[in-house]
Formats: C-alpha cells, sequence, structure tokens
C-alpha cells in the first residue's frame, strides 16, 4: 500500500507540466472561473482564507474546503466527523466530554479544556473566534461550507492557530421564499429533526430563521446502574438576519443558542462485570446520569455543583455582526463583532466507579462506586467580546491587493471545579479559578502581482495578557488560608535545599508580545496551475497547570512558537474533470506545549503536567484528488504524509527555577533506574523513590527512550465517491461511500502500553511478578493505537427537482473499533457503528 502512495505521490508532482501543455496562459487580471452549471466539472469553492473572497485553486496555502453538499454525501454531521476527510488531520472528543473535539492538524493539538490552555487549532464561526474547545463540536446544520487551513494562521486569523484553523461559515439569508425541514430516525432510538426556512422582508431585508433537535438513548449499557450513556442529544436554534443599507452598506448579523448534551464516557468492548459478554459497548460506574436520591457529592463540594449527576451539558450563545461598507471602486471596509456566553456543567467519572489499571492490578475490580472512582465536576461560565476593524483592497489598478486591520479580545472565565477521589473516599480540591485574557493585535498583508508572479508579505503583531487568580472552597480553608489552601495568596514553590534553593513565587500575570509575519511566492502559468512557496510564523498562548490540586503546582507554561514551510501546486485538468492538488510542508515548533496525565503510583490519583519540554519537527506531503470523470460521478482520494519527533533542547540546567526536571536530565534517571533493575510504573517506595518516576512519564518512555508524538500517524487516507443516476421524469438515485484509514499511532504521551507476559524487578509485588508489561506482547491497554479503517455510506432516491428526498444512511458501516485516547491507563474508543433514515422536504 505504501508503494502505491508513493506512487501515486510522485504522478501528481508531475501534473503541472502535463497541465502547462494543454491550458492557455494565463493573463493578468484573471477573475475565478465561473461555477459549472451541470454535474460534469469539479465545481468551484470560493474561500475566504485569506480574509477576502477568492477561489480555493487561486490560495496559496493548503486548505480542505467542503460545501454542504459535499459534507451531506460524505455522510459528515457535526464538526468532529470533517477530520476524516482532511490529510494529516485526527480529531476525536475530549475524553469525557461529546461537546468537546480534540483536532491534531500536522501534530499539533490538545485534549485540555480547562481555560487556561488554548487549542492550537482554531475554530471560527462566521469570522468569531471561538477561544474554549468546550463546545467545538458544531452541528453542521445550517452550514454554507467548512474551511480547513492546514499550518500556522497567525497573520490573518491571529494566536493559537499554530496548527491551523476550522472556519466554519453559516449561510445568508436568502431573497427569495425557500428552505427545508427533514427528520430521520437511526440506531439506538435517535431522532433527528432539522429545519430552514429565508423570509425576505422587504427587497433589501431577509432573515433566515434555522434549528435542530436530536434525542437517543445512548450507545453504552452501564451494567451498574441500568441506564444507557453517552448518548447525543442537543438542540440549536438560529436567526440570521441580512440587510442591504445603502448601495455602499451591507449588514450581515446572526444570534446562535446551541445546547449540547453528549458524553464520551469511559465505556468497553467487554462487559467488566461479565469479560464473556462482548455484544456492545459497557461501563460499570456508579455515579448515575439520573439519581434517585440525594446528590452523591452534596456536602461533600460546595455551590450548585455538588448536585450535577454523571454527564455533561453545554449553553452557548453566538451573536455575530459584520457590517461591510464599500469605499470607492477598490477598497472595503468590514467592521466584525462578535460576543459569545458559554456555561458548561459536568460530572464526569474517569476511573469508571473503581480504580485505575496498573502493573500490579491490570483489570481493577468492579465496584461501582456511587462517587465514582475519580471524578471531576465542574460549573464553568465564560464570556467573549471580539472586535476587528478590517480593510481589504487594492491599489494600482490591481497590482496591489490588501488586507490590513486591528482586532481586540477580551475574555472572563469562571471555573467552579472539584475532584473527588472514590476509592479513597478524599475530595482531592474543591476550588473556584478566575482567568482572563485580553488581546491587542494589529496586521496587513499585501500581494503584489506581477504578471504570472505573485509575491506575498504580511505581519501581525499581538500584545497578549492572561490573569488567574484562585479561591478554595474547602470550609478549613476560609477562617485560615493555609498552606495547603488553593488561594492566589498560596501560588508559591517552597524552597526544598536541593533543586529549589530558595521559595519562587508562580507568576498570576503573563504577557506575550509577538511579531508573526508570512512571506509567500506564487507562480500562475495559466489558468489551471498555481506553484506556491511559502514561510509562516504563528504562536500558541501560554497559560497554567490549572487541574493541579496543590498551589505549589499551578506552575506557568510559555507560549509555543512555530515556523512552516510549504511548498504546493494547485492544479485543475482535463477540462476541470480533475483537481489535483499537492502540498509538501515542514513545521518547526519551539517550546511545544506536552500535557501529560500521569498516574501516581504512590496515591493512585492523576497527575496533570504541562510544560514545554522539547522542540518538535514535522515533514509531511498532502495529496487531495477530486475527479468527475463522468457527469455526476464524483470521486476523491486524500492522502496525507507525516514525519514528525521531538527534539530535545540543548545546554538546559537539570532542574528549572521551580524544581522541574529537564527532559534530558530525566530521561538520563530512567534509564539508570532501568539499569538497576526497578520497573517502570510499577509501586513507589522509599527504596525506588525518586528515580523510578522518570520512566513513562512526559515524553519519556517506561524503556528510556524519548516518545513518539501522539495522534500523528505515518498515514492518513480517505477516498470515495457518489453517482447520481437520474431516471425517467426526473428521479433520481444516489448511492455515495467514503472511507478513511490512519496507521499506527499513539495516543498517550509517554506512550506507555501495557502487554501481555509478566515481569519482574526489584520493586515487583510480595506476591511475584507482575502479570503484564510495559515493553511487548500483545496490546491489552495503553497508549498504541493500531491502524484502522472507518466507513461511511449512504443512498438518497430524490423526485423531480431533489423536492422530496428519502435516505439511508451508515457511519463506521463495519463497525470498527480503536483506541482514540488515553488517560490513566484506561482507554476512550472511537463510536461504534450507526444508522439513520431520514426524508426530506425541499421548499
Amino acid at each position: 500500500m505504501v508503494r502505491t502512495i508513493l506512487l501515486a505521490s510522485a504522478a501528481i508532482l508531475a501534473i503541472p507540466t502535463l497541465a502547462h501543455a494543454q491550458s492557455a496562459p494565463a493573463q493578468a487580471g484573471d477573475q475565478p472561473q465561473a461555477e459549472a452549471t451541470d454535474d460534469s466539472r469539479v465545481g468551484e469553492i470560493v474561500v475566504t482564507a485569506q480574509r477576502r473572497e477568492e477561489s480555493v485553486q487561486n490560495v496559496p496555502i493548503a486548505i480542505s474546503a467542503f460545501t454542504a453538499e459535499q459534507l451531506e454525501r460524505q455522510g459528515v454531521s457535526n464538526a468532529l466527523q470533517i477530520a476524516q476527510f482532511v490529510p494529516n488531520l485526527t480529531a476525536q472528543n475530549n475524553t469525557g466530554l461529546g461537546s468537546a473535539n480534540a483536532y491534531y492538524l500536522r501534530g499539533l493539538g490538545s485534549t485540555e479544556t480547562i481555560p487556561t490552555f488554548d487549542p492550537p487549532v482554531g475554530t471560527y464561526v462566521d469570522d468569531i473566534y471561538l477561544s474554549r474547545q468546550n463546545a467545538n463540536n458544531l452541528s453542521l446544520f445550517d452550514v454554507e461550507r467548512v474551511e480547513v487551513l492546514r499550518g500556522p494562521q497567525g497573520t490573518l486569523f491571529g494566536r493559537n492557530t499554530t496548527g491551523g484553523a476550522i472556519n466554519v461559515i453559516m449561510r445568508q439569508p436568502g431573497h427569495e421564499i425557500g428552505g427545508y425541514a427533514e427528520v430521520g430516525y437511526g440506531r439506538f432510538e435517535k431522532k433527528l429533526a432539522r429545519g430552514s426556512i429565508d423570509l425576505p422582508l422587504a427587497d433589501t431585508f431577509s432573515i433566515k430563521l434555522s434549528g435542530y433537535w436530536q434525542d437517543d438513548k445512548g450507545y453504552v449499557k452501564n451494567t451498574t446502574t441500568g441506564e444507557r450513556l453517552n448518548d447525543d442529544d442537543g438542540w440549536g436554534a438560529r436567526l440570521g438576519v441580512r440587510g442591504e443599507l445603502s448601495p455602499d452598506v451591507t449588514w450581515n448579523g446572526s444570534y446562535m443558542h446551541v445546547v449540547n448534551d453528549s458524553d464520551y464516557l469511559l465505556n468497553f468492548e467487554c462487559d467488566p462485570r461479565a469479560p464473556s459478554n462482548c455484544n456492545g459497548r459497557f461501563a460499570t460506574t456508579g455515579y448515575r446520569e439520573h439519581p434517585t436520591g440525594a446528590p452523591v457529592f452534596a456536602g461533600r463540594f460546595t455551590g450548585r455543583k455538588q448536585n450535577y449527576p454523571l454527564g455533561n451539558n453545554t449553553d452557548t450563545d453566538l451573536v455575530t455582526s459584520k457590517f461591510d461598507i464599500g469605499i470607492g471602486e477598490n477598497a472595503t471596509l468590514s467592521l466584525i463583532t462578535g460576543y459569545l456566553s458559554q456555561v458548561q456543567q459536568y460530572g464526569l467519572d474517569f476511573f469508571d466507579g473503581r480504580s485505575s489499571p496498573t502493573l500490579a492490578v491490570p483489570s481493577p475490580a468492579v465496584l461501582g462506586l456511587a462517587t465514582g472512582g475519580f471524578t471531576f465536576v465542574s460549573d464553568q461560565q465564560s464570556e467573549q467580546f471580539t472586535q476587528e476593524i478590517k480593510l481589504n483592497g487594492s491599489l494600482g489598478d490591481g497590482l496591489i491587493d490588501y488586507v490590513t486591520g486591528a482586532y481586540y479580545l477580551k475574555e472572563n472565565v469562571r471555573d467552579d471545579f472539584g475532584d473527588f477521589f472514590g476509592t479513597l473516599n478524599l475530595v482531592l480540591a474543591d476550588r473556584i479559578l478566575r482567568n482572563s485574557t485580553k488581546a491587542l493585535a494589529g496586521y496587513a498583508q499585501a500581494d503584489l502581482n506581477l504578471g504570472q508572479f505573485k509575491f506575498t508579505a504580511g505581519v501581525r503583531y499581538t500584545d497578549e495578557t492572561k490573569r488567574l487568580g484562585f479561591h478554595d472552597n474547602r470550609a478549613s480553608c476560609q477562617a485560615v488560608v493555609g498552606p495547603t489552601c488553593l488561594d492566589t495568596r498560596n501560588l508559591i514553590v517552597p524552597a526544598n535545599g536541593t533543586t529549589v534553593p530558595v521559595a519562587v513565587p508562580i507568576p498570576t500575570k503573563l504577557s506575550t508580545k509577538l511579531w508573526t509575519p508570512r512571506f509567500a511566492i506564487n507562480w500562475k502559468p495559466n489558468n489551471d496551475i498555481l506553484l506556491f512557496a511559502s514561510a509562516t510564523r504563528g504562536f500558541k498562548s501560554g497559560g497554567w497547570n490549572a487541574r493541579e490540586t496543590a498551589p505549589s503546582r499551578i506552575l506557568p507554561f510559555g507560549p509555543e512558537k512555530v515556523w512552516s514551510y510549504e511548498i504546493g501546486a494547485k492544479t485543475e485538468l482535463f477540462d476541470r474533470r480533475l483537481r489535483a492538488n499537492v502540498t509538501a510542508f515542514q513545521l518547526d515548533v519551539t517550546d511545544l506545549q506536552v500535557l501529560s496525565g500521569i498516574l501516581n503510583p504512590t496515591t493512585g490519583a492523576l497527575t496533570f503536567i504541562t510544560r514545554n519540554p522539547a522542540n518538535y519537527r514535522n515533514r509531511g506531503v498532502e495529496v487531495e484528488l477530486t475527479a468527475v470523470p463522468a457527469e455526476g460521478l464524483n470521486l476523491f482520494v486524500n492522502v496525507g504524509y507525516s514525519d514528525d519527533n521531538y527534539r530535545l533542547k540543548k545546554n538546559v540546567p537539570a532542574f528549572d527555577q521551580y524544581g522541574i526536571q529537564s527532559i534530558v536530565a530525566q530521561q538520563a534517571a530512567c534509564k539508570q533506574a532501568l539499569a538497576a533493575g526497578k520497573v517502570p510504573t510499577g509501586p513507589n517506595t522509599p527504596a525506588t523513590q525518586p528515580s523510578i518516576a522518570a520512566c513513562a512519564s512526559s515524553i519519556v518512555t517506561a524503556q528510556g527512550t524519548i516518545a513518539e508524538p501522539v495522534r500523528t500517524p505515518d498515514w492518513t487516507l480517505s477516498l470515495g465517491g457518489s453517482y447520481r443516476a437520474e431516471f425517467a421524469g426526473g428521479w433520481a438515485l444516489t448511492p455515495s461511500v467514503a472511507a478513511s484509514y490512519h496507521s499506527k499511532q499513539e495516543v498517550a504521551t509517554s506512550n506507555l502500553t501495557f502487554f501481555t507476559g509478566s515481569i519482574s524487578g526489584v520493586n515487583q509485588p510480595a506476591t511475584g511478578p507482575f502479570p503484564v508489561n510495559p515493553n511487548s506482547g500483545d496490546i491489552i491497554l495503553g497508549s498504541r493505537s493500531l491502524a484502522a479503517w472507518l466507513v461511511n455510506a449512504s443512498l438518497a432516491l430524490s423526485t423531480p427537482e431533489d423536492r422530496i428526498r428519502f435516505s439511508v444512511e451508515c457511519t463506521n458501516c463495519l463497525g470498527e473499533s480503536f483506541f482514540q485516547s488515553a488517560l490513566a491507563n484506561y482507554n476512550y474508543l472511537n463510536q461504534p457503528m450507526t444508522w439513520m433514515v431520514k426524508a426530506r422536504y425541499n421548499f
């Protein structure tokens, strides 16, 4: 298979020569080709990747763009599923949270939702940035298109786009009455209703009303409580407004309210209570989604979170406003305003009502604890306001195209959250976190058009300030704020006489001022070929380890900075029956932010550590092919290859100012422990401390090597197609199939996996050798996720003019299962096979 893909890639690289021979030279000022009026050619997609409308084939950036019709053909109904069709993009829900997507694009991503972390793949809705990834698994019920921009977008999109950006563009109101209504029913008793209507109220003023509702039982059976878990419930409504206020002024505004009650709770293919029962998905936590008595955390936690049952709920309100003001014939001034309010409330059990797997006990006994095994409860509220002023235009009769502007962001977050360790009946922490972000930026980018060549230069300056504060809710910390209370005044690392000679205060304010430039050159020898090369810088904000339960460990981490280099070709061949785009890239990251969720071998509790332990490099190739070989037949093949690794920092001290060990020193300590016969992740005792803790932690593996980066399979592949067969009277039958593949990958930072086969060491249990080992054998659980295929398919029957359509569809049709994530040695699986039948009426 690898040889086949390599040969295909080589063939694509030869396409520019072929296309040059068949097309006329491009002339200065050529306009994008118009959309084909039939189904015999690849359709043009207009994108806003450079903050102005232009054909995707004219943009010197690696972009995957999907129209609403393409998304429907490929079985995509939410933002998470888009990842199956984008080269070098992987995505999964954050552990526990069905509303939150963790994107990893070209190796850069984050699984954190606590508000002191920012995702490196930004999500935008109608030019409005969503700071948090708590509720970014958007239902695509009324979209015009979705653009996935790969690589840092720091010049035009700003901070926190080191990996790229997911840009969702909603449909604008139409000038005529029209819309659709759709209902569906599917597996796990899923029910769906969606609809939209355009209502022109005047010649120059229209509104759009749209919404959706969905409900299901959940695909997981809890054999302790009898409940069904991992349901995907929710609803949303949107009001869109479009007004042509004058010949030179247009206003587009919207208000959207979305409720997402979806979970991604720990579950297993075989019932832990009855391991021979492997018919379905199972959980055993005693923490109930529908409590039958008093809330289990009443009196244990403070605030309304003490009443939260098992589950996750997010309420999002998004207001957008954009005024476009024409200035003369060659410039447009845009005023873009956004307001986002979000409330998230959840109670999540990460240990399935028992303890976590260890080498000594790889299959913990089912306890069904009513409080859960290791439980987080959270009551988070955030508000975000953004204002942007953007000017697009051209000078010198098209000699220079430019975009410039200023941007302001203000965000305030309050998170009241607590941690409960069920196996010890212990409240680990109960605190209120308050943090804020204020960012100011100015940017400018210009294209110099010289015949077939275009030279691009741009830069953005960002001035960002973050602040942090804690208040401990525990009764013991109210009268006297002792040194163990999680309070702002206690944020200090005490001296220990060795690695921390004197006490070090932890800063509660972080400031970043940074320039992020971009340079590119394009050559367009004819209308059908674009060759480009670019260099772009971006950065992701720093933050704090706010999940920690001790004030001395609320440590800061710095921003991550990246340079990306791309060369590529975008081509359209054979009278637009084939589109072939190829990009090669190199990504160099300085101070990569690495998140580790580590199981403390002494206490069994989770410890979360995020630092900037290493640099990172990723090199790869991306190929995207779209073809229409015959009228009504649409085919696509997308291939991504990635070769990445961590790069250790040189000449760094063994311990930093906060007493955190460098990776070089940690690796040396791990190797020393292994040479002494100690077993990594085995129980810690005074005889084995401290060196054994250096193994299977951060980016050092259980074998003392440097880990493979997470969620970056060497190969990603998607392919599929659809065919619209029309019959007499205008009826049509459209079968569609889409398959995606990823090669083997690691899903836990330290790559820790438990294998069959026992292992002995100086710290083995008194009962004998550990029953499993962290080195080799058959995989039991942990970081290693094997290669997998996912297949989606649908069959649709349409009446004349597509007035009515009936369809049946399935996702993950073959029921493939694989590890998507790992936390505290437990694995999170992808969703099982689902099917749905739908009926739609267009008017």
